[in-house]
């Protein structure tokens, strides 16, 4: 069995982790509430732009960058969006296997990835396994904001709008934790680009003209009603104009659910270290007196045979 002095030493450093494992608890929870109503404030904005820009595409018959390259080109730019600082659980891990898996995916199908990381738990990561970067950002996954989210966009839009023979992307990946609830927090991916386009039903009996509809009608095809535009000054104007900001309120919304996500994961991994600290403290306090009842033990023993042996001399 291992000294008392042993014991008293781990059951400290213990309850000294223990009193961090709180704190960071504590800074979680009253930050949690925050962020979950940022994200959630976000979302209508990006939903709103995410559906106006698929019916604008629905109902347009033009070749545009939004809806996808001509050009062949098999690079595809993945953004994955980590953490800035550990005790969060398996946040940052679940990441960059989601990434990982990603990569390995578009290897299989004879593209070729290049890696835009968020968050320096990550850059670290692929910092020390040698792998090639195109961009990273790091300081802002606790409360990112509209200018970390532009420039990430801006970068991003670059990318993908240059043509293959500079190094231009055909494809935009994002990799990132969905906040659902306090207790579950998802790893998705998604295209963020070319936006995926819902076909009309072929179906529908009597074609319509969309050229003579206003701007304000709405037809049905199948089981959904799509709103029908006109364009001023033109389609490819409008669309032009507002890839830029359809990219950036999505990567906003992204960020802003990937730091709710982290806060709560890292209050539930706070939560758990701490119940498991206080619960090792109390392991070790019931060794330490087992330890310290064995030696009173053995000394009453010793003093018992002492006083024996003296005994025995006398007689």
């Amino acid at each position: 069995m291992a000294s008392q002095l042993a014991f008293k030493s781990r059951i400290a450093s213990t309850e000294s982790l223990e009193k961090i494992f709180n704190a960071q608890e504590m800074i979680a929870s009253s930050r949690i509430a925050k962020a979950r109503d940022v994200a959630l404030a976000a979302k209508p904005y990006s939903d709103a732009i995410f559906h106006a820009v698929k019916a604008m595409a629905s109902h347009t018959v033009l070749k545009h960058p939004i809806l996808g390259k001509s050009e062949e080109n098999n690079r595809v730019a993945v953004l994955a969006l980590t953490s800035d600082r550990g005790m969060a659980g398996a946040y940052t891990s679940s990441i960059i296997r989601e990434t990982e898996a990603l990569l390995n995916r578009l290897d299989e199908d004879g593209k070729k990835p290049e890696l835009f990381v968020y968050g320096r738990r990550g850059v670290s990561y692929y910092k020390y396994r040698g792998r090639d970067v195109a961009a990273t950002w790091e300081g802002h996954t606790d409360a990112p904001g509209v200018d970390i989210a532009e420039k990430i966009s801006d970068e991003l839009y670059k990318a993908y709008m240059k043509p293959a023979r500079e190094g231009g992307v055909n494809e935009f990946y994002i990799v990132f934790t969905e906040f659902i609830n306090m207790v579950t927090q998802k790893v998705r991916i998604i295209r963020m680009l070319p936006v995926e386009v819902e076909l009309v039903d072929d179906s529908y009996e009597g074609v319509v003209d969309k050229q003579k509809m206003s701007s304000n009608s709405v037809t049905t095809f199948g089981h959904s009603s799509y709103p029908l535009y006109s364009f001023e000054p033109s389609a490819e104007e409008v669309l032009d104009h507002i890839l830029p900001k359809y990219l950036q309120s999505r990567i906003h919304e992204c960020l802003l659910t990937a730091a709710a996500s982290e806060t709560a994961c890292r209050q539930n991994a706070m939560h758990t270290a701490t119940d498991n600290a206080r619960s090792l403290v109390e392991e070790l306090t019931r060794k330490l007196n087992a330890s310290r009842q064995a030696s009173i033990t053995q000394e009453l023993t010793e003093i018992i045979g002492s006083a024996d042996a003296l005994n025995n001399e006398e007689e």
